[in-house]
């Protein structure tokens, strides 16, 4: 009976799952995702003030651009634009009539690239931390301005699904207009959605892999990183699936009322670093079991690497 016991117990902690989940709580994952959530609110609130500073006139010169705007900003982190049928952080009249940029939109964008690159910072640690890597060796003047350089295009790429997710919505209407069907029809709801998921999960995936390979630093081999980046934006669209639900549950105390919005947005973002962070650690565990070294101290000699079996190939999966 014991023996038997022992044989399960051993089967439960090979399993892939359960190791990353016992790496991840020894690195410190959910404390580190705590204050990357933190940081994320200041940065995100920033970065919007900033965003609509410069290119205001241009996304109210463009209905569709804006609206297609809006709907992704709360696709991706939920109830942060109120949409003037539910509550938001902010207003959206509130953020449109933001006029140039101003010594109040200086100091903004000076918050901006304070928290936005701590932010991408943390990032990099806590993912190197997952991997079980020493901070990145780069010069700090030039990892600032890799930094500023990602911060810029993480903010083209949310314009681009912007885009993406309306040119898409015009092409959809495009497609049924010449079958005849009715763009208002169950069939057209349906189908919109699962596009713009599809469209988002993409965007989700490249991100991860970015972040993990570019912002980090980590020299993640791409049949590595692709299979964790997809897991990973699977679960984020999970997320975002779920979003109402997960947080309309955990503001629901009536003591939190006013501070409801504030709360979710913390919850949300401290889900999202999770997800980040465990998935990283699932390619970290994934290398470990090939046996495959990032980074060697000066001198050390890299271990040979075995070709892999298919015993091992199924003890990972």
């Amino acid at each position: 009976m014991k023996q038997r016991l022992a044989a399960i117990v051993a089967f439960v902690q090979g399993l892939k799952v359960v190791r990353v989940v016992q790496q991840y709580t020894t690195q410190r994952g959910p404390i580190l995702a705590g204050g990357l959530s933190y940081q994320a609110i200041f940065a995100v609130f920033a970065g919007l003030w900033v965003s609509f500073s410069v290119a205001g006139i241009v996304v109210q010169s463009t209905p569709e651009l804006r609206d297609a705007l809006f709907a992704t900003i709360n696709q991706s982190v939920p109830g942060l634009i109120s949409d003037g049928d539910s509550e938001g952080a902010i207003d959206r009249e509130t953020l449109l009539s933001t006029g140039a940029l101003t010594w109040t939109g200086i100091v903004a964008l000076a918050g901006l690239l304070f928290t936005a690159l701590g932010w991408l910072a943390s990032g990099r640690d806590a993912v190197r931390t997952m991997f079980k890597l020493p901070p990145d060796s780069l010069n700090f003047f030039l990892m600032k301005l890799k930094d500023l350089g990602l911060a810029l295009g993480f903010g083209v790429t949310l314009l681009v699904s912007a885009g993406v997710s309306l040119g898409s919505t015009a092409a959809l209407s495009w497609v049924f207009e010449t079958l005849g069907m009715s763009d208002r029809s169950a069939e057209a709801a349906v189908t919109a959605r699962v596009v713009g998921l599809l469209i988002a999960f993409v965007i989700d995936c490249v991100t991860l892999g970015v972040f993990y390979r570019i912002v980090a630093s980590v020299k993640i081999p791409l049949r590595q990183l692709i299979p964790g980046a997809v897991l990973g934006g699977a679960a984020l669209g999970l997320l975002k699936a779920l979003g109402s639900v997960l947080l309309g549950g955990a503001t629901a105390n009536p003591l939190l009322a006013g501070f409801a919005v504030i709360i979710g947005l913390l919850i949300w973002f401290n889900l999202v670093c999770q997800v980040i962070l465990v998935f990283a650690t699932w390619i970290a565990v994934g290398l470990q079991d090939r046996g495959i070294v990032l980074d060697t101290p000066p001198g050390a000699v890299k271990p040979y690497r075995k070709p892999l079996g298919r015993p091992r190939l199924r003890r990972m999966l």
